[in-house]
């Protein structure tokens, strides 16, 4: 198997994962257009356990949640390319507007988020606290984002 899972195959090479001791660290987010905020933030993500698995939205619930335009990329694509980065074990696709449902399904040691959310606005914070794990806020990188992209394309090659 490749590293790009359903959710009830993740689930099964995470439980052989825990049975080998290994600490899984959880991530999730849109990941479109990947930049180089996302590759450091993962890269932080990664270091904080032994296993990285990172569940990207869907393209219906990144449109819920950015809007009609988006995503500009296809999920199939984003999690290909999410799944080519090396600090990455495992991708799954998720379709909920937030991960909630996935984190308590797969019950990750640790919680990566980036540094724009603070700790009590973590979706999924409670349910690994609940279990002994723990929830990590890895600082953004300033200006690196899929929206900045955008901007700068429009200004450089104008809107039509």
């Amino acid at each position: 198997m490749g590293k790009i899972c359903t959710r009830e195959q993740l689930k099964e090479e995470l439980d052989i994962v825990r049975r080998e001791g290994k600490r899984i660290v959880f991530t999730n987010g849109c990941f479109d257009i990947l930049h180089v905020g996302h590759v450091r933030y993962l890269r932080e993500a990664q270091g904080e356990g032994d296993v990285l698995v990172v569940a990207v939205n869907s393209d219906s619930s990144v449109r819920s949640i950015k809007g009609e335009k988006r995503p500009l990329v296809s999920e199939a694509e984003r999690a290909e390319m999410v799944a080519a980065l090396a600090m990455v074990d495992y991708v799954t696709v998720f379709s909920e507007t937030t991960p909630l449902a996935i984190i308590e399904e797969l019950q990750p040691d640790v919680l990566a988020k980036g540094g724009d959310w603070s700790r009590d606005e973590v979706v999924g914070r409670q349910a690994v606290e609940n279990r002994g794990g723990r929830v990590v806020i890895i600082p953004v990188t300033e200006g690196a984002s899929t929206t900045n992209i955008v901007e700068r394309i429009r200004r450089v090659y104008g809107n039509g």
